[in-house]
Parts: structure tokens; C-alpha cells; sequence
């Protein structure tokens, strides 16, 4: 299950969608959130369908790598669900028995908020997936820059993104190792009923937790011996450039925005 947690993992590529600007990358996933969000009915998720398949397809991503995206969220999605099933209310009742009740309005209102979920979770696995941590930090910070007025520290906000990001693999990794390790001890994390397989995760979390302020010391340590100060006249290895590939990116997304605002009004 570990092994099925992509965020914050990027994979490297010279597709349409990495040579994206990362400002353009993020302003297209915040729009994409926005047309999620936006959407009023089940039969409208076929936009967001197409729109996901075609990033996917320009990035060189195939179905399985978005839904092993979506794969640890199963608990999450099956309770989200079923408490939509059974406790929104509803005229039209499709099933009674005893106690329980479900209506049309509450088995369409299920299927909206689970699929708003996987959405939502498949598309900004895309922009994690084909953007660096760097690259991310840099397209935050510049975006964020205009708060600068009101002392907005986005520079320190980008970089504790950037450093997040960087680490979930790190420590999913490191997580599998402990695993492994106590496995051969005889720990069993599978078996027994919840509050057991609970209790069986505290020889997990106390190294994990050990391991993860051991790595945050250290990075620290590494950033105050090279005299980190902040954004304050940084320079940049890479210059962010928007091209004509950007422009017509946006202009697809918000063509795709304002069709769904449009069926949002008229629907």
C-alpha cells in the first residue's frame, strides 16, 4: 500500500506538460480544482474526464499510474459514500427496509462526492508527477510574490511546501524499511481486529517519528552551514519563461472552465 502513494513523487520527462512553466502548471491545476467544484450534476464529470485524459495522455501518464494515485484512498472514498447514501435526505425512495432508506437524491449525491474526490486527487497527482519540488517552489513563490506588500512570507511558505513534498517519499520509504524490520521480529501488522492492528503500529510510528526529526536536524543544520537567509537576493539556476505551449494551455483550460460554468447556469 506504501508503494501505491504518489504524492510528492515526480517522474522525469521532456513531454508538452513537464516543459510546462510550473506558474502555469499550478494557475491550470487551481482551475481544474475550480471546474470540479463547479460541476452540478454526475453526467458533467465527462469535461473533467477529457481533461484529465488529455494531461494525462500529453505527460505520458497511463490509467493505471492515476489510479494507483487514488488506491489508498479506498477507505476514504467507500465511507464518503456510504454516509452520503444513507444520510442524505431524498423524495424519491428507491430502497426502504427497517431503518435504512435510499433515495435517488442520496445515490446521486454518493456518486457527485465520490467522484469529485477521485478527481480532485487524479489531477493534482498530475502536477506532482510532472513538476520537480524545485521547479513547484519556484512557480509558488513567484505567484505568491504580489503578497509581498502586505509581508506575506512566501518565499518561507514555498519553502516548506517544497520541503514536505520532498520528504513524503523519503519517509514512505523509510516507513517500509521499519515495516520490514519489525516484520522479521515477528510484528504482525495484517491480522487481528482494529484496535490490535492499532496497537501493533506503535514499534512503526516511534522509530518513524525518531528517523523524521533526526532527517529535520540535520537539514537545519545543512541549510545554517550554507548561510540560508531566505528569498532575499537569491538567484535562480533556472529562469521561468512562459512560451506560446503556456498560452495555449491556459486559453484550453479556461475554455473548459466557462463550459462548465454555462452548464453549471443553465442546468
Amino acid at each position: 500500500m506504501l508503494k501505491d502513494i504518489t504524492l510528492g513523487q515526480y517522474m522525469p520527462g521532456n513531454t508538452v506538460v513537464h516543459r510546462l512553466d510550473p506558474r502555469t502548471k499550478i494557475l491550470l491545476t487551481t482551475a481544474y480544482i475550480a471546474m470540479i467544484f463547479l460541476v452540478s450534476s454526475p453526467i458533467w464529470y465527462a469535461i473533467p474526464v477529457l481533461y484529465v485524459g488529455l494531461a494525462a495522455r500529453l505527460a505520458g501518464l497511463s490509467l493505471r499510474q492515476l489510479l494507483k494515485s487514488v488506491k489508498p484512498l479506498r477507505v476514504l472514498l467507500i465511507l464518503t459514500f456510504v454516509l452520503n447514501l444513507f444520510f442524505s435526505g431524498g423524495t424519491t425512495v428507491l430502497v426502504k427496509w427497517s431503518f435504512i432508506t435510499i433515495s435517488r437524491e442520496g445515490l446521486t449525491l454518493a456518486i457527485h462526492f465520490s467522484m469529485r474526490l477521485v478527481f480532485l486527487v487524479v489531477g493534482t497527482s498530475i502536477l506532482t508527477l510532472t513538476t520537480s519540488p524545485v521547479a513547484l517552489s519556484d512557480g509558488i513563490e513567484i505567484l505568491l510574490r504580489p503578497l509581498k506588500v502586505v509581508h506575506f512570507p512566501a518565499h518561507e511558505l514555498a519553502m516548506m511546501m517544497t520541503i514536505a513534498l520532498r520528504f513524503i517519499p523519503t519517509l514512505i520509504e523509510e516507513t517500509d524499511k521499519i515495516m520490514k524490520a519489525q516484520q522479521a521480529r515477528g510484528a504482525d501488522f495484517e491480522s487481528g481486529r482494529l484496535i490490535a492492528r492499532a496497537k501493533a503500529m506503535i514499534p512503526l510510528l516511534v522509530p518513524l517519528f525518531v528517523s523524521a526529526f533526526r532527517r529535520a536536524g540535520e537539514l537545519a543544520m545543512a541549510m545554517e552551514a550554507r548561510c540560508y537567509h531566505g528569498g532575499e537576493g537569491r538567484t535562480r539556476l533556472r529562469v521561468l519563461r512562459f512560451t506560446v505551449e503556456d498560452l495555449k494551455a491556459l486559453l484550453a483550460t479556461l475554455a473548459a472552465l466557462a463550459f462548465v460554468i454555462i452548464a453549471r447556469t443553465l442546468g
